[in-house]
Order: C-alpha cells, then structure tokens, then sequence
C-alpha cells in the first residue's frame, strides 16, 4: 500500500475526505502506521467501556425511584459511549489488516455512523448537565419548572434527534471503495461530487457543533455557577456540599471530554483552514500530525471508557448504588442456610454522606 494512500485512510476515519490529493508535493516515504498497537488499544477502550458502561447503565435503569436529573443525563451519556465501543473490534480488525475492510458496505456506513452519533451526543448530553447545573445553583428559586422530568424527557429526545440527523453524512457518503494496487478495500468517505469549498464547511461545521460551540456554552455556565459558588456558598451546609460533589463530578467529565477530544477537532480545524489558504501548512508539520493523528483517535475513543470510572472516583450516590445493587445480587443468590446479606447498610451509609 502506498504511503499517500495509507495517510487517507487513517484521516478518512473523522471525515477527512479527499485531504491527501491537494499534498502530494510532500513525502511521506517514511510514514508507517500502528498497525499492531492501535488495534490493541482499540480492544482494550472495548473491553473496559463495554464493563463500565454496562454497569452504568444497569444502575440508573434500577435505581428509578433515586434518579436525579444527572443521572438521567449520565445514564444517556454511558448508552452513547457503549453504542460505540461494540464497534471497536470492527475498527481494530480493520487497523491489523492494513486498512482492509472485509464487512461489507452496510457495516461500513452504520459503524462510523455510530463513532460520529457518539460524539454529538456526548457533547450535548454534557451541555445540557451543565445548563442543568446552571439552573439548579444559579437560578434556584425561579428554575423549579424548567428542571421537571418531562422537560429532561424532552431534552434528550432532541438530544438524540440531533444527534442522528448530524451523524447522517456517514450514512450517506460513507461507503467501500477497492484498492486495485493494494489488493484491499477501505471504508472511507466517498465526496466526489461534492464541491470543494462544501468540504471544508463540512470540517468547521462538524468541529463547530460536534465541539466547540457546546464547549463555549458549558464554560459560560460554569463561570455563571463559579461567581453564584463563591457569593453564596461560604457555609457548609449539607445541601451545600451536595451540590458541590455533583458539580464538581460534571466539571470532571466536561474537562476530560475537552482533553480528549480538542485534538482530534483542532487537526481538523487546522486542515480545513489551511485548504481555505488562511494557515500555512508545512510537509514536516503534516509529518508530525501524520505521527500523531493515530494517537489523537485513540484518545478520542478512551473518552468512552473514562466516564465510568470518573462516576465510581467522585459520586458517592452512584457508587452507594452500585454496590447496593451487587449486594442484592448476591442476596437473591445466596442459599436459604446462608445468613442475608446487609444489602442496605452500604446504601444508607453512602448515602448520609451524600
């Protein structure tokens, strides 16, 4: 395969589309891809994200009468992360074979659908926590009936809606392309016919919606939150401390989404302005994002199974829940000689420190 080629693929995965054509004065001779550790990094975000976000799901499916608003929020962010990482052995198995795609057109469009369906809903899901937090803490007397359950209902109906329709161009352009020099057949994005000016609106619409703007918006939140935090909160009083743990488990997930995610977004924004001619692009720049974008991915993908973990470090109302719910299991197993298992103790414990 011959380098150029192997460089489209690997940017063809986030929608880079017909990148390569407008550098071929650069050589990438020298360019090898990872095409045995990032495949095992991809099983290994599956393995720990299927766990987590199973686990995460189950306990806000079960816990119906103790949802709060966040848990909502969280138990929709784990089902995006989780429609995601049972992709990953497709994508895995793809890297080890040299960018060879032998599952067919179908699981090609549906596949990166999902990666991209992953990403909106993410990011909004975060969003809307955020302006959740803004209304609880902010506006606390004023905001009782935007908070209700029909109005979360609704949000991540929208959330979805806009999700999928935003994710759409994979389904549509998506699609398997031969390679007759190669012997092999990649999954990529097929535009020609689209101009290329609509192209790079495509990548700064993508980073703009898919990023930047939900970014903005939860920062303004939080810096409404901040002052509000730092006026009136100066007692530590139990709702205080409450309030602070959430808030504080919500700022954690919005600045680890940031981390892994700003560069993937930032590659693109910066190729999607060099092709306007508004950022020189030199060929050892583009060596390093070459070296580098693999990695970038990976840290992309390691967003889906970070949440969980961050849910069972920083919210003891979830972590009292699962352990409850472990408890029980082990009650409902345990043979009629056994003495019951203390299923509520935990629960009761972590949650007086709640």
């Amino acid at each position: 395969m011959e380098p150029t080629q192997v460089t489209y693929d690997y940017y063809d995965y986030f929608d880079f589309y017909d990148l390569w054509e407008n550098y071929t004065m650069c050589d990438f001779s020298e360019w090898t891809p990872s095409y045995s550790i990032i495949p095992v990094l991809y099983m290994l975000i599956f393995i720990l994200g299927l766990s987590g976000n199973g686990v995460v799901i189950f306990t806000v499916w079960r816990a119906q009468g103790k949802r709060r608003a966040a848990d909502v929020y969280i138990g929709n962010l784990a089902l995006a992360d989780l429609s995601f990482v049972v992709t990953l052995p497709l994508w895995a198995l793809y890297t080890a074979m040299g960018f060879h795609w032998p599952f067919g057109v179908a699981l090609c469009k549906i596949s990166n659908y999902v990666v991209m369906l992953n990403m909106y809903a993410s990011v909004f899901c975060l969003t809307c926590m955020s302006f959740d937090r803004y209304l609880a803490i902010v506006h606390s007397l004023s905001s009782s009936q935007l908070r209700t359950r029909g109005h979360t209902r609704a949000c991540l109906i929208g959330i979805w809606m806009l999700s999928g329709l935003l994710a759409t161009p994979s389904l549509l352009f998506r699609t398997t392309k031969d390679d007759p020099g190669s012997n092999s057949t990649s999954c990529a994005m097929d535009l020609s016919l689209v101009p290329t000016s609509r192209k790079e609106t495509l990548w700064i619409f993508s980073s703009a919606l898919g990023f930047l703007l939900p970014f903005l918006a939860m920062m303004v939140c939080y810096g409404f939150i901040g002052c509000t935090v730092i006026r009136h909160f100066n007692t530590l009083r139990r709702e205080d401390q409450r309030m602070r743990r959430l808030l504080k488990i919500i700022t954690t997930l919005v600045v680890v989404f940031a981390a892994c995610w700003a560069p993937v977004h930032l590659v693109k924004s910066l190729f999607a302005l060099s092709h306007l001619d508004l950022f020189p692009v030199t060929c050892a720049f583009l060596h390093f994002l070459l070296l580098a974008h693999p990695y970038f991915t990976c840290l992309a993908f390691l967003n889906s199974c970070l949440n969980p973990f961050l849910y069972a470090f920083l919210d003891l109302h979830f972590r009292s829940q699962c352990l409850c719910l472990l408890n029980l299991k082990k009650t409902l197993h345990a043979t009629p000689a056994s003495p019951p298992a203390p299923v509520c103790i935990i629960c009761i414990t972590a949650s007086s420190l709640e």
